[in-house]
Parts: structure tokens; sequence; C-alpha cells
């Protein structure tokens, strides 16, 4: 196996945990001056294999399979953090998430922060946003937040439900996740009713809940979110008897990491193989219920005229792993939870592009400014795309390619895992570091050996492994961004503990973890009063 090249690139990259990209300028889709319109879906939970593999495609995607065929599609697409709010906020920001400290689904950005959609309002762009945002801090349920601010804490509690698939309704309901359905209603009317009576270019944003899990009610406060439900009409749309089982590690072999993850997931018992394979099934199910939603946008741009001006994006802010690698959710930097769909058709882009350059969710800050006409603003993570859509032959692509990164970011601090977490992928390789690089062994996988990401090779080609580390660490100070997680953690739990007074004990006893934590509860505050004092 040849060692990976990873020579410096044309660019300057400051090597602190402040690192920002600049590059030289390059061509532009924008060379008319033309204003044109955007229209964003973002989904919550859409594993980006399914729109690239073609041994993955057990279930119709008809729209989504427009948007490749009349525009691009991105193949190797990543969230900057495998979990809903930091995924969002560096979408919204341009921006690393140790960057805006955006360290779980609590703690994200200001209310008041300048988005990306801010920018191109104050440049005369219309500006309309509908369904899930969730990018700002305060937010989500408050055993999150307790089990990202404890995840230092030396025990091990469930703190989801067990992964369940759910048959809901009748074989003519199409409407299962009614506030997407509802959201959507809204979008398609003010594109029918308002849009298109507009004088001003305008970018209109869709947030999906689909095909994110369902609340599991018997996960105490808030919830968990544990159930893939959707109805007949969307589940005879699978190839079921074509969904694979995934090969698990056994649970002794597993990476500490991953066995934490996959315990507090509540995946460690047995499942049979007909629960896993419903479990996929469904979670397919529900993401034809998520393309039917994107048909309808599409379908309201085209009745008025205006899909020719408008550029299309959908995408994901992280994925679903859907029982492989025995956890479901996201919260990972397998494939399965941070590979992201990124799909764009719209004006002058060349129709069935397949674009293999990795990419990532920060990419899209400096696009809707392209797009917009706004001047690029300094101290970015992300790239535009634009570049990439204008190309019209390989060899464009390549001295494109020859001025963008050749790697992406991943990295994530919050609840299911018990070490902040760092993925660089460049070309086939991807490499994960944990904490402080020291105390909890790296991960490295060749994609294009080990799809599915079950051979750790990091010891057996330790010069790739420690070429990949050092790039890494000019990237980030990923030691440096773990102790400023370690600090926030244990300094937030403390300011709550101290908040609730003598309604701590029985708060922290029946969050989403009470099942587990009924059965030792003085062992486990325990723990957590040898932590505090640490």
């Amino acid at each position: 196996m040849q060692l990976l090249s990873l020579s410096s690139r044309p660019y300057s990259l400051h090597s602190t945990s402040r690192a920002v990209v600049r590059l030289h300028p390059l061509q532009s889709l924008q060379v008319d001056g033309t204003r044109y319109n955007v229209v964003m879906v973002m989904s919550d939970a859409f594993d980006g294999r399914l729109t690239v593999d073609p041994e993955r495609n057990l279930v119709p995607f008809p729209n989504l399979n427009y948007m490749k065929n009349h525009g691009a599609v991105f193949r190797n697409a990543y969230t900057n953090s495998p979990i809903c709010c930091p995924s969002r906020s560096a979408m919204w920001s341009g921006r690393f998430v140790h960057l805006t400290e955006s360290w779980n689904n609590y703690k994200c950005l200001d209310p008041d922060y300048p988005t990306w959609m801010d920018l191109v309002k104050n440049n005369g762009y219309i500006t309309q946003k509908f369904g899930k945002q969730d990018y700002v801090s305060g937010f989500h349920s408050l055993s999150n937040r307790v089990e990202a601010w404890s995840r230092d804490v030396p025990f091990l509690l469930r703190q989801e439900g067990r992964p369940v698939a759910v048959l809901t309704g009748n074989s003519s309901q199409k409407r299962v996740m009614d506030e997407d359905w509802k959201n959507k209603d809204l979008a398609a009317n003010w594109i029918r009713k308002e849009a298109q009576n507009l004088s001003q270019p305008f970018i209109l944003y869709l947030g999906l809940n689909l095909p994110h899990p369902y609340p599991t009610q018997n996960m105490g406060e808030n919830y968990g979110a544990s159930t893939f439900l959707t109805s007949p009409y969307w589940l005879q749309k699978v190839a079921y008897k074509n969904v694979t089982i995934p090969k698990w590690i056994p649970l002794q072999n597993m990476h500490p990491v991953d066995f934490y993850s996959s315990y507090t997931k509540n995946c460690t018992a047995h499942f049979t193989e007909p629960e896993v394979r419903d479990i996929r099934a469904y979670y397919y199910a529900m993401c034809a219920e998520t393309d039917a939603l994107m048909g309808e946008i599409i379908s309201a741009l085209n009745d008025t005229g205006l899909l020719g001006t408008t550029y299309v994006l959908f995408t994901s802010d992280h994925g679903e792993l859907a029982m492989e690698h025995r956890q479901f959710y996201k919260m990972s930097m397998y494939e399965g939870s941070s590979h992201i769909p990124l799909l764009i058709m719209g004006p002058k882009i060349k129709p069935n592009q397949q674009i293999s350059n990795i990419v990532s969710l920060v990419d899209l800050y400096p696009t809707m400014l392209e797009i917009a006409g706004v001047h690029a603003i300094e101290n970015r993570s992300g790239i535009s795309l634009m570049p990439l859509l204008a190309a019209r032959s390989e060899n464009d692509i390549h001295s494109i390619g020859s001025l963008r990164p050749n790697w992406i970011l991943s990295e994530f601090h919050g609840s299911d895992a018990n070490a902040s977490t760092y993925m660089l992928r460049i070309d086939t390789w991807k490499y994960i570091a944990f904490s402080d690089g020291v105390s909890v062994p790296p991960q490295l996988f060749d994609l294009s050996t080990d799809p599915d990401e079950l051979r750790n090779i990091a010891s057996k080609f330790p010069e790739i492994a420690i070429s990949m580390d050092k790039k890494l660490r000019s990237i980030v100070d990923y030691a440096k961004v773990t102790d400023s997680v370690h600090v926030y953690n244990k300094q937030q739990f403390a300011n709550w503990k101290a908040s609730l007074g003598q309604n701590y004990t029985n708060i922290i006893s029946n969050l989403r973890w009470h099942q587990d934590w009924s059965r030792r509860p003085d062992a486990y505050s325990k723990a957590i009063e040898e932590w505090l004092n640490s």
C-alpha cells in the first residue's frame, strides 16, 4: 500500500484551533450579473449514500433522481458535526464547530449571529424560512444537554429507547410526518402566492424533520427518539427482501467509544435479523416520504415558471446509522452518520454531473453568497461550490480541485460518545482521532477496500495514521479543543446542579436514563460528585 501524499495545496492554512482557509479566485457560474433565486431543503438524518450508491437503491427517489438528472450530485459530501444543532450552525455560519464553540445540541450560535441568509437579505434578496432551523443555543431537551455535560463521568447509562420499527395508518396514508407536510404546504403556497409576484430575487429555506426517528414515549423527560415510524403507503415501496443486515463487530472487540455509544443508545442487547431488517426498511420508507416532500417543492417552482431561474438544493444535517455498527441515530463518524446528500440543480448547471470532490456543509455559506452576488466574507471555513458546478470537463474539475482543500473536517462533542471525536477525510482515507489523540486509540479506514468500515487499520499502517494525524493537527489543535470542552461540560453541569438546589436529586433521576439510574442511584450520584471535585 502506497503512503498517502499530504502535500500542501495553494492555500494558506493557519495551524491553530481557529483555522481558516483562503483560496485563489476561481471561475464562476455568475458571469452575467444575474441574481438567481435559491430554494434550499434541509432534511434531518438522511444517509447521503442513498443518493450516490446504486447498490443502496432499495426504494425509489423519483424527485431526487430528477434533481440528479437535471443537475449535480456531490458523491462525497459530509457533515461538519454528526448531530443536529452543531451541524446546522456550521452550515449557517460557514465555520467549523470548534470556531463557534457549538459543542452540543444546547450550545450553538447566538440568536443574533449573522448567517449567510442575513447577508443576502441585506443585499436585496427576499428571504423566507419554514420548518426546522435548529442552529441557535438554548433548545433541545434537558436530558440531551445533561447527557452531553456528564459524558466524562465514568458510568454507563442507557440514554435512548431501544430502536423499534412501528407501522401506522393504512396503504393510502401519505402524510405520516404531519408537521413536515404542513411546513411544505406553507413553503409551496409561498412560492405560488408570493414568490412568483416578486420583483426581487428570493431565497427560500425549508427545514424537515424527516427522516429522523420519532420520539419513544417510555424514555421519560422529553422522550428519546428511537422509533422508526412509517405507513404501509411508503413501506410497500421498499424492496424489503433486498434490505441487508449489517455486519457487527463483537461487543468485546469494539472500539471503546463505539461500545459506549452502542450502550447509551440501547443497542447492546440481542436483536433478531427481522428486527434489524425492519428498522432499516422503515428508515428507507421514511426517506421515500422525504423525497415526496422535495417533489412538492419542485412542482411548485415548475408550476409558477420559477424553476428555470432558481437554484434548488437538497441536503441534510447528518445521516443515520440504522443499526450499522450496532447503533442507530448519528453522533458517529461512520459513513452512515457523517455522509450527507448534496444535490444542486439550477441555471447553467450541467445535467447529470457526478462530482467526486470531497465537500462539506461549511461550503454552502460561500456558495449562497456567490449565488447572491455578495462578496466573500473572511474567516470562513468553507469554499464555494460554484466553480465545481461550472466545470465543463474532467480537466476543469481537476484544475478547480487543485485549488480546493483535498480534505474535510468533521468533529463531535455531544452526548452518546464519551470522547470528543475528530474526523479527517482525504481521498479514500478516513482518519478518526479521539480526545487528546493519546488517551484513546485512533481509527483509520480505507473506504475503497472497506466501505463498511469494519477494519481499523491504524496499527497496520502507522505511517499513514501518523501522516493524517499530523495533517489534522495542522487544521485544528484538537487536544486544546478537547480540553475546552471538558472545562465547559463541568462548568455547565455544576451551574445547573447549583441552580436546582434540593430538587437536583429528583430531576437527575428522572431524565432519559431513569431506567438504569434507578438501579444504583447512590453509586451514580457519587460518581458525579467525584468527577465534579476532581
